[in-house]
């Protein structure tokens, strides 16, 4: 037991240590080229653009560091158009258009207006997705090998790390807050925790996407959780709705106040999962591009130093909010969850 945790304190050091010097190089590669430039440097614009999706993928700069991603297109007169989108640019990194088309404010428009188009491509958190689901998929595969090796044994590996969070979904998130059927929905607040707790990992990572700081993939998350309430509720959770126990009648037949709140509170529930993800998440990736900026604004000696050092410190502190909100977002719909299966209990209306 020391051993194991001598080693992951040397770990969690060199962690630290190699943290420190990745954000220290992203920090000057982020707003490199503002002092060689004659332009003034812009951290507004700076700061859009690096928390934007975009049609291709810029690590750094440079003749290699920008990856074009597939463009997939539809509209009526031409059928389905695929191309990289790396057409839209010229050796200078300057926009062009193409085939027909330009991008404006980081969506791809036709320049005949009269033509209607349907943008199916592969963007930034798009590709983003879809490495943090393969990763899901890599990583969960090799701890149901885990369980299939070592059938009755002590977990080993990286199945010995997740085990303990996986259990901890179970008996402290879904159990309490679902009740006895929380089995048909444990499998979905799985998903979604690490999905979220991933992707919010992720996009902590020099060059990386901001997939939950997009306002539209969080949107679709809430969805979810807000379907899987609604077509789960029993008989009892409309009654709640329509027919509040414990209310006087007049507020809810000739005043219907009381069901017109709740109402409002079935679509407010999955707005306030919606908003609070992007804007934590959001807010983080701000703050700590804000932090760089500072460097380039004020071009002082003293500034850079404590510029580096505090977002530094709001990456860590970001680590730790990409677990609590993967978390929040997961034990609220599991208490949604459970407001819609709950089995019905007598209670004295007063009349």
């Amino acid at each position: 037991m020391k051993t194991k945790l001598k080693r992951a304190h040397n770990i969690f050091k060199i962690t630290i240590l190699l943290s420190g010097l990745v954000f220290l190089f992203a920090g000057f590669n982020t707003v490199k080229g503002a002092e060689d430039s004659e332009e003034l440097f812009n951290p507004g614009e700076m700061i859009t653009h690096h928390i934007a999706d975009a049609h291709v993928w810029h690590l750094w700069d440079g003749a290699f560091g920008t990856i074009p991603l597939p463009v997939i297109l539809y509209s009526d007169d031409r059928g389905i158009e695929m191309f990289s989108s790396g057409n839209f640019y010229d050796s200078h990194h300057h926009l062009v258009e193409y085939n027909g088309y330009q991008i404006e404010h980081g969506h791809i428009v036709p320049l005949d207006s009269g033509r209607q188009i349907i943008d199916f491509s592969i963007t930034k958190n798009v590709a983003s997705m879809f490495i943090s689901v393969f990763l899901m998929f890599w990583i969960f595969l090799s701890v149901k090998r885990g369980y299939v090796r070592n059938v009755g044994k002590a977990p080993t590996g990286i199945q010995s790390f997740f085990e303990p969070i996986i259990i901890f979904i179970r008996d402290e998130v879904a159990k309490p807050n679902i009740g006895p059927k929380y089995e048909k929905f444990l499998p979905y607040l799985l998903s979604i925790f690490f999905f979220i707790w991933f992707n919010n990992m992720m996009g902590l990572l020099p060059g990386a996407a901001n997939v939950t700081g997009n306002i539209a993939i969080t949107a679709t998350l809430a969805v979810f959780t807000f379907l899987i309430t609604q077509f789960s509720g029993n008989k009892n959770y409309w009654k709640h709705i329509f027919n509040t126990p414990g209310v006087p009648w007049w507020l809810k037949v000739p005043l219907p106040i009381m069901p017109v709140v709740e109402l409002i509170g079935v679509f407010t529930k999955p707005f306030s999962l919606m908003i609070r993800l992007f804007a934590n998440i959001t807010a983080g990736h701000i703050i700590i591009l804000s932090l760089f900026s500072l460097i380039f604004i004020f071009q002082s000696i003293m500034v850079g130093p404590l510029s580096v050092a505090f977002a530094i410190f709001m990456n860590f502190l970001e680590l730790f909010v990409a677990l609590l909100q993967a978390f929040i977002f997961t034990i609220l719909s599991a208490m949604y969850f459970g407001t819609a299966v709950e089995d019905h209990h007598e209670e004295a209306e007063v009349s």
